[in-house]
């Protein structure tokens, strides 16, 4: 497995990229964020490891630059940085995990073990789907200019269906995925919040069927086009 290591420290990170490579993985070490992204273009890397008070470019805008184009990267933030804010903003702009220093390499070697076994695809907080927006972390739902006054319940069933947006949802994934595994529902209470989500879609001027009953199966979200 090969990680890319980026941090200015150059005693750190020969401390740190030593440690690594005694655990079997490859490292290359990059000190700045310019030299990090010519690293990123030229190779294939199965973590990359950021520090964020790094020169020339700094590791959010490091960040940003890789999540453009790669929802792929499996990322963790290594640094100083350690307030919640900086953590959410971090995690927000789509790091996979944060790490705040000091650290223990123990940990850290761990959490690169656990995004080595995950396959994760980096959507981003705002989903989209022929002229409906979502974001993940306003909780805000528009189709077009309008914004939709949807339930709690009606916008995590959405947010789920916009994860899989091309996929078939089946009834029993959206209820253990939005409901709580005591809950005690009615045999429509499904069907009813469906209904609902379609007609303040219809409301807000949505002439599409973005939201469709799969027969026998559940529900689909798709681009009108597909």
């Amino acid at each position: 497995m090969k990680i890319l290591f980026v941090e200015d420290e150059e005693e750190l990170s020969e401390i740190v990229a030593h440690g690594l490579r005694k655990c079997g993985y490859a490292v290359d070490t990059a000190y700045d964020g310019e030299e990090a992204l010519d690293y990123y273009k030229l190779n294939e890397y199965d973590v990359i490891i950021l520090d964020l008070n790094i020169p020339k470019i700094e590791g959010l805008e490091v960040l940003r630059i890789i999540r453009q184009t790669d929802r792929k990267a499996k990322i963790l933030i290594l640094s100083a940085r350690s307030t919640v804010d900086d953590r959410v903003k971090g995690l927000d702009m789509g790091a996979n995990d944060y790490l705040t220093k000091p650290f223990d390499f123990l940990e850290l070697e761990a959490r690169i073990r656990t995004l080595s076994r995950i396959a994760y695809i980096q959507h981003g907080n705002e989903l989209t789907c022929s002229g409906l927006t979502l974001n993940m972390a306003t909780k805000a739902v528009s189709f077009g200019l309008v914004k939709l006054p949807l339930t709690k319940k009606e916008y995590a069933i959405l947010e789920y269906m916009m994860l899989q947006k091309g996929q078939v949802v089946s009834t029993e994934q959206l209820l253990n995925h939005v409901w709580d595994s005591d809950a005690d529902l009615f045999p429509d209470t499904l069907k009813y919040h469906i209904h609902s989500l379609k007609k303040k879609l219809s409301d807000a001027n949505c002439t599409q069927k973005l939201i469709q009953n799969i027969r026998g199966i559940g529900y689909k979200i798709e681009e009108a086009n597909e």
